[in-house]
């Protein structure tokens, strides 16, 4: 019984009831001399009553638990001969190949439901990638991401509400402005590190989002900006009638009208952005400002003395994981049609920010498979909707504890030594 954690499990316990009741809306309320509990009715009661007894035996026996964790067998490794055919470089192109293939005829096979949910996947897949750069590659803690996503979905808005420009137009300018933003936050936090910078960057995001909402005179404030252009394929519009001067997709090629035209044409679009996103960082990840990243990462001191300049290698890093937040930006209010600084809440920087680390720091294929997994579960999970921030934070707790360097941790080609 000596092995059994009572204290942090009351403790545990205790927390969970207090913080779960409320939100659960439990209030104490004062009645005459004394006091009264409202919003407490019976379900509600049962539910926090499970949440702290489960905590508490998890607790209670948590090391019993990791001891059987522990004697649970390890996978098989790979026999040596399909590892070195695993590891062929051939064989990685034709893999990649596969999926690429199969991402493409994806939207053919499936229903606009299943498009449209595969759509807002690589919207975060690059969001994702953008924020790897940043956090996963640099070792700089950004939890103010988001607010490059709004500066990219608002320049596009603008463009498009006061200069009329169209989609293709506004993609360039959108990540421009977005890599400007990140060059000048960059600037304040060269100096700081950890929690500080991570307290900057929360600042930036939430100053964005305030600044989106008061300017009423430039974005509309909490309104919004709605009728934001689709965009077009040479000119060819999805639309049912052309607008003045444009001719639309399905007159051009003398098809029927579909709505499905449009969903499919947005979902290639956004495949082919996530591809051109891998392609650029894989091909700065074999450039010397891949390894001057990971250097900063691991030891900003040693990273000094091989005569790198840290202030350089920051910006860069801030710059261009800005850039990809802005295309990705600017695709989505694109997509949506209509934007408003609710769109870029704190709570989208966590959500981004957890499937890099769910996912493993600088691991481009954990990022893809965490954005899938954080973008589909909610969905599948909608029967439980006010309860999916408490399931989305018990995961992320386990994890922590089990696979903390995340679900495909990043490698890199390494030698060891045998003695």
């Amino acid at each position: 019984m000596t092995s059994l954690n009572f204290k942090p499990a009351i403790i545990s316990a205790v927390v969970v009831v207090v913080l779960t009741a409320l939100l659960m809306g439990v209030r104490l309320e004062q009645s005459g001399a004394g006091l009264t509990v409202t919003g407490a009715g019976e379900d509600v009661l049962w539910k926090i009553a499970a949440a702290a007894g489960f905590l508490f035996f998890f607790n209670l026996f948590r090391n019993q638990i990791n001891a059987l964790w522990c004697s649970i067998p390890s996978v098989p490794k790979t026999p040596p001969k399909l590892a070195d055919l695993r590891d062929k470089p051939a064989v990685k192109r034709l893999f990649w190949c596969f999926l690429i293939a199969a991402a493409v005829v994806f939207p053919f096979m499936a229903n606009r439901g299943g498009v449209d949910l595969a759509t807002l996947v690589l919207i975060y897949i690059m969001l994702g990638l953008g924020l790897n750069i940043v956090v996963g590659l640099a070792g700089l803690l950004d939890l103010g991401y988001v607010g490059f996503y709004a500066v990219g979905a608002y320049t596009y808005a603008l463009l498009a509400m006061y200069f009329g420009l169209g989609f293709w137009t506004g993609l360039f300018v959108a990540g421009a402005m977005a890599a400007l933003f990140g060059f000048l936050l960059g600037f304040p936090v060269l100096r700081l590190r950890g929690d500080y910078l991570a307290i900057v960057t929360l600042g930036f995001g939430e100053i964005i989002r305030i600044l989106l909402n008061n300017m009423t005179w430039l974005t509309n404030g909490p309104n919004g900006i709605g009728s934001i252009p689709k965009p077009t394929l040479f000119g060819l519009e999805f639309s049912r009638r052309a607008s003045e001067g444009m001719q639309t997709f399905h007159g051009f090629f003398g098809f029927d009208y579909d709505s499905s035209h449009r969903v499919i044409f947005l979902y290639l679009l956004a495949l082919i952005l996530v591809l051109i996103t891998l392609y650029v960082i894989n091909r700065l990840l074999r450039m010397p400002i891949g390894r001057a990243w990971e250097a900063l990462r691991e030891d900003e001191i040693a990273c000094r003395s091989l005569g790198i300049n840290p202030t350089a290698i920051k910006l860069n890093a801030f710059t261009i994981g800005a850039t990809f937040a802005g295309f990705a930006g600017c695709f989505f209010a694109a997509r949506q049609g209509f934007i408003s600084p609710e769109s870029f809440t704190f709570i989208e920087s966590a959500i981004i920010l957890a499937i890099v680390v769910l996912g493993g720091m600088g691991s481009q294929v954990g990022v893809i498979l965490a954005a899938i997994i954080m973008t589909i579960l909610p969905e599948l999970a909608r029967e439980f909707n006010e309860y999916r921030m408490l399931l989305f934070g018990l995961m992320m707790v386990l994890m922590m504890i089990w696979r903390p360097q995340g679900l495909l941790p990043m490698k890199r080609p390494h030698m060891e030594l045998r003695t």
